[in-house]
């Protein structure tokens, strides 16, 4: 597959989410480069602004077996893995594994933080190692395998912060804000002509689960300078010696940052990153990675704005020659 068949897949799979995802075009961008990068997605936003739309319009035009799970205070673990059930009817003692929700190729997991740490735990190694343990029986989960969590920034009561190394699992923070008028508008219109949420019919599958992984190892081999992996790298690590932020991203984010570039530059054609692709991913990357001092969250400072401004005080590389020749060629 060339850069420029990856660029149309890309612009088709987005296109033909557009026709139910209104107005929201950051974030089907950032669900795009997260599931092909290969990394699980954390959406925030308050409620009925398509959070949950948008990940099962992504899962109709995949092609990707699909399962919601509605994170609760009771849920257990097992109710997401899946356990080992006694056969009865056997009568030799014997225990079968029933899977859970989780073995299928894109999970919602809708409104996380409403489950206590126990269950939130039990995606930690499916989403780092693709597969789940029960039983001293490891058990592989399907390729591929893409998280998408939602949550309410504003809710406090019954609910259970993610911890740090929960957060770092997801590859980006995709924030939903209000629409503007004209495209509330249009949603309202939408469902007065008759659009059902509900009914994602109308959408055709316009890729498979197969092609993403394929667009997955495609991204993979765009090339990225040394430059810009300094680039990459001196971002994060600028955010472990901003002295606003107290606990820094991890080169896990690095990894991340860089695999999220590869992306973007192939959703645009190009077989190589620039440093514009490293900060067009920056804040959704970083955004969740980074806790900050308590007195910067009492002057009002949040990480967005801090990695904006790391983002313009940190030295840009210049392109490197063969780049040069590439987009002069283009």
């Amino acid at each position: 597959m060339t850069p420029e068949a990856f660029q149309q897949n890309f612009d088709r799979i987005r296109a033909q989410m557009a026709q139910v995802v209104v107005g929201q075009e950051e974030l089907v961008f950032g669900l795009l480069v997260t599931a092909i990068a290969g990394g699980h997605a954390l959406i925030e936003g308050a409620p009925g602004l398509g959070k949950t739309l948008v990940a099962r319009a992504f899962a109709r035009v995949s092609g990707a077996s699909f399962k919601r799970v509605q994170f609760t205070p009771d849920l257990m673990p097992s109710d997401v893995t899946g356990s080992s059930v006694f056969e009865r009817q056997r009568g030799d003692g014997t225990f079968t594994f029933v899977p859970g929700p989780i073995f299928c190729q894109l999970l919602l997991a809708d409104e996380i933080n409403r489950a206590p740490a126990k269950t939130q735990s039990a995606l930690l190694e499916a989403m780092q190692d693709r597969q789940v343990t029960v039983d001293g029986v490891s058990h592989p989960l399907p390729a591929p395998f893409i998280v998408v969590a939602t949550q309410n920034p504003v809710e406090s009561q019954g609910t259970y912060p993610l911890p740090e190394a929960q957060l770092d699992r997801f590859l980006m923070k995709l924030t939903v804000a209000d629409p503007p008028r004209e495209v509330e508008q249009q949603i309202v219109k939408n469902h007065a002509t008759g659009f059902d949420p509900t009914d994602l019919s109308a959408l055709s599958p316009v890729t498979s689960p197969e092609e993403l992984v394929a667009l997955s190892a495609l991204a993979g081999k765009v090339r990225i300078d040394d430059a810009v992996v300094g680039y990459v790298v001196d971002l994060a690590r600028r955010t472990r010696e901003d002295r606003a932020i107290e606990l820094g991203a991890s080169p896990r984010a690095s990894i991340a940052m860089m695999k999220a570039a590869q992306v973007v530059a192939a959703s645009e054609g190009r077989d190589f990153v620039t440093p514009d692709d490293v900060k067009a991913v920056a804040k959704p990357v970083l955004r969740h990675r980074v806790m900050l001092h308590p007195d910067a969250e009492l002057q009002g400072i949040g990480a967005d704005e801090r990695i904006d401004d790391i983002l313009r005080s940190a030295p840009v590389p210049r392109a490197a020659p063969e780049v040069h020749a590439a987009a002069g060629s283009a």
